[in-house]
């Protein structure tokens, strides 16, 4: 039986010194943006991300250890993201996972430069992995442009523009799935495909890992809208009920608390039957992370 809480505890333990290696020391110039880069870094988090690349690798047969620059450098475009996220430009949150945001700690300027050298960090460290692997040179490309296009604008950022139209406007069940698969679902399915893919998937087992991260990614987005509408602050680290205040386009919203909850389980088990193609031992990380996505509190 899996322990999960340790499974977690690991991959975050591995993620979190390869981060300490490759972001620039907090007393290197320009100090105040290096100590901005890493109070975002390592200001919590269940680094699920560089976690579920990891998973990836390993189910299908990789070596985990060798993706970790990777891994890491998932975790720095997710970072980014939430520093821009905050800005008083967009979401203009002041708390993170309990604590200010990094546009508070530190000035809008030197966040939005924080979350700028984080995205850029995180490709220096891609290129390094790639120059210094052993495998086809082709597959560090094709894992470095995942990574790029989920990212990009037809992916976390393409997301990110959707959902800034839609505040305040009325949007179909079918437009709202397509901001999520995109604002989060992006990310996540860049971070499963490049494990695999690194690991050195198979067609069959790609497109698995494929299915399971569109589900997987749609499950989690779905209990983020409704945690801002139940949740406790004191466990989320950010506030509630802002997704109300701001008229964003959310599942509650537009089907109703019950039905929300539905469909993300639905989500849930639709990712977990696209995990059939293994052998159920070798999959049960990201069974058990499926199922965290929708009974998770924070």
């Amino acid at each position: 039986m899996l322990d999960l809480r340790a499974y977690l505890a690991e991959g975050a333990k591995a993620v979190e010194a390869a981060l300490d290696a490759l972001l620039p020391a907090a007393d290197r110039e320009p100090r105040r943006l290096h100590q901005a880069m890493r109070y975002s870094v390592f200001g919590g988090g269940k680094r699920l991300r560089p976690t579920l690349c990891l998973a990836a690798c390993e189910l299908v047969g990789g070596d985990r250890e060798s993706v970790l620059p990777v891994a890491a450098a998932l975790e720095m475009v997710h970072t980014y993201s939430l520093i821009h996220d905050d800005l008083p430009c967009m979401d203009d949150d002041a708390l993170r996972r309990g604590r200010p945001t990094c546009h508070v700690a530190f000035g809008e300027a030197t966040a939005m430069l924080a979350g700028d050298a984080l995205l850029t960090q995180a490709f220096a460290a891609l290129g390094e992995w790639a120059a210094q692997g052993t495998g086809p040179a082709a597959v560090a490309v094709r894992v470095i442009g995942e990574i790029a296009r989920g990212a990009g604008s037809f992916g976390m950022v393409g997301g990110q523009a959707l959902d800034l139209a839609a505040e305040g406007q009325e949007r179909s069940l079918l437009e709202l799935e397509a901001i999520h698969r995109l604002k989060t679902g992006a990310l996540f399915g860049a971070a499963l495909r490049a494990g695999a893919i690194a690991g050195g998937a198979g067609g069959t087992e790609l497109a698995a890992i494929e299915r399971y991260a569109a589900e997987f990614g749609l499950a989690f987005q779905i209990r983020d809208d409704i945690l801002d509408v139940v949740g406790d602050q004191a466990r989320l680290g950010k506030p509630v009920r802002s997704d109300l205040r701001k008229q964003k386009a959310t599942y509650p919203a537009v089907v109703g608390l019950e039905r929300a909850r539905i469909l993300a389980g639905e989500a849930a088990d639709r990712a977990t039957a696209a995990l059939d193609v293994f052998s159920p031992g070798r999959a049960e990380p990201l069974r058990a992370l499926a199922r965290l996505a929708v009974s998770r509190e924070n």
